[in-house]
């Protein structure tokens, strides 16, 4: 079943602006909202590092863009990969759905030689180049390891919730039911669990 995204998780056809002007104008939009990208959201679901295709993780602004783009657009799958690569795996974009940009970064020396005086000398050269990526979200028949797997829930036995709300009610420190870890907050003196659902 085909899903659709917020205009912000697309890529326009023709798009003219730099991967970095884009990058900057998607967190300065974020930020003016009153959002920190940077600042992940508690949905229960550990966010992994982004991925190509090949299982090797992405670099430099590349982790920090894929994982806003996930966010933006409720992607739960770490990885990302060509057009192309999805169809080498078997896998087909689906219909109507919109790439987003992975950037490449490099930066190397040259031997150049001065026409005036013949001297050679090294200089610095940068290459900065975007390409189209897709979630795999966004690609169907994709083999499975492509898919994060489902939290597992656990089934308590009957009784036990009340069990561990008794045992806490003994002792000062507060208790919460929240997001998707278990620890405990010194200066607050609290308990935070994840809801038992």
């Amino acid at each position: 079943m085909p899903r659709t995204y917020s205009k912000s998780c697309t890529r326009s056809r023709g798009e003219t602006v730099s991967p970095a002007q884009r990058i900057t104008a998607e967190i300065i939009k974020r930020l003016e909202e009153g959002t920190r990208p940077w600042v992940k959201p508690w949905r229960g679901v550990p966010s992994a590092r982004p991925l190509r295709a090949c299982g090797i993780p992405y670099q430099g602004i590349n982790v920090f863009w894929l994982w806003l783009v996930a966010d933006m657009c409720g992607f739960a799958s770490p990885y990302w990969m060509t057009y192309r690569q999805a169809k080498e795996l078997g896998g087909q974009v689906r219909k109507g759905e919109k790439a987003t940009i992975a950037v490449f970064y490099k930066s190397y020396t040259k031997e150049v030689e001065d026409p005036a005086t013949g001297e050679k000398e090294n200089q610095a050269r940068r290459v900065l180049k975007s390409f189209a990526v897709f979630n795999a979200n966004q690609v169907d028949d994709l083999p499975v390891r492509f898919r994060p797997a489902p939290p597992v829930q656990p089934v308590a036995p009957a009784g036990q919730r009340d069990e561990l709300d008794a045992f806490f009610a003994k002792i000062p420190a507060k208790l919460r039911h929240q997001g998707a870890e278990a620890y405990y907050e010194p200066v607050a003196d609290r308990v935070t669990m994840p809801p038992v659902e």
